[in-house]
């Protein structure tokens, strides 16, 4: 049997004896119905993994025993900013999670002219509260021990404004080039990916104003969700470390 991988939030130290958050001892304790004496393997964000023996379980909490530390990364060379103008429902969650599956490093997600989400300030923190935990689960699954950040929704235009020492680029179905055509090397990509119904002709001359490259991914109009990872993957290819 694989050893479960849990996120904990706080600094890891070899010896301790800590408690796993409610998420995590919930998931330990009541799904995986683990007992006293088996192993875990816990990571905090630091690029370091633990060895960890449960020590107490029940239904309500879980606390284990922090064991050897080693480094181990699985980060891409490639560092990619995800700009997603949000998509309904289970689309932009799924775009998150395998998101976070191929590499991205920060996910902002994003209010345009055709945005169709209409949230308010309370909903709006409890969706970024749920998709960070969206996040936590894909590191836990795929490996990855440095946790992306989702950041706090904004205006497409004041992300495009933000300084990006990068490349900077936005997914067009009439640009002139695409991923491969982009000269080599590359370190640094800030994504733009516009709503089902795509930017609006203000939008697009207000992301070439900001330094914006158009690329084009190929001759069929991809989905939203479909757009984003396949953009990412491409960028990964050329530029990262898929292969």
């Amino acid at each position: 049997m694989r050893i479960p991988r849990i996120f904990h939030p706080e600094t890891l130290t070899q010896g301790s004896e800590i408690s796993l958050c409610d998420d995590a001892a919930n998931h330990v304790g009541r799904v995986l119905r683990m007992a006293p004496g088996q192993a875990l393997e816990l990571f905090d964000g630091s690029n370091l993994t633990f060895t960890a023996t449960i020590v107490q379980a029940d239904k309500k909490s879980v606390r284990v025993s922090v064991g050897e530390s080693r480094e181990e990364s699985r980060e891409s060379p490639l560092h990619l900013h995800l700009g997603q103008v949000m998509s309904r429902g289970e689309k932009m969650e799924f775009t998150i999670q395998k998101a976070v599956e191929l590499g991205v490093n920060t996910i902002t997600p994003l209010f345009s002219e055709r945005c169709g989400v209409k949230l308010d300030a309370e909903r709006l923190a409890k969706k970024i509260q749920q998709w960070q935990k969206i996040v936590i689960s894909a590191c836990e699954q795929c490996g990855r021990n440095a946790v992306p950040e989702v950041r706090a929704p904004m205006t497409l235009e004041a992300w495009c404004a933000e300084p990006e020492a990068g490349l900077k680029l936005n997914l067009h179905p009439r640009a002139s080039q695409s991923i491969n055509t982009l000269p080599l090397p590359i370190s640094r990509v800030r994504l733009l990916i516009g709503p089902e119904g795509g930017l609006s002709a203000d939008e697009i001359g207000m992301t070439a104003r900001y330094g914006f490259t158009d690329i084009l991914l190929g001759p069929r109009v991809l989905r939203t969700e479909t757009t984003a990872l396949t953009a990412m993957t491409a960028l990964q290819v050329r530029f990262g470390d898929l292969g």
